[in-house]
């Protein structure tokens, strides 16, 4: 199941990749279009962490038979410079459920 990141205690970091750490906030990106799925991901993670919400969750939806557009872009734009110092980790919360991913976003400095 992998190793809590620095800094984050291994109850919340099993709690979080198990799926039981309850998202304080929900975006769902189904019906926009990648361009307008990025901007609302960005303004809605920032406005997250600068909230100091702890765990949120971002729907993007299956897609189609080889995975959507927004479900195959989503880890791309996490790692973009402006995003990734925000996110600590990132899990799907249960495996049956690919089309959501919950996101544990650092702790405000």
């Amino acid at each position: 199941m992998g190793t809590a990141p620095g800094g984050l205690d291994s109850a919340t970091w099993n709690r979080f990749r198990g799926g039981k750490l309850v998202p304080a906030r929900t975006l769902d990106l189904h019906g926009r279009t990648a361009q307008q799925a990025f901007f609302a991901l960005r303004a809605f993670v920032a406005a997250a962490h600068a909230d100091r919400v702890r765990c949120v969750e971002v729907i993007t939806g299956r897609g189609a038979a080889g995975g959507g557009r927004l479900r195959r872009e989503l880890p791309l734009w996490l790692n973009l410079p402006d995003l990734r110092p925000l996110v600590l980790a990132a899990s799907h919360p249960h495996a049956a459920n690919e089309g959501a991913v919950r996101l544990l976003l650092r702790k405000p400095r």
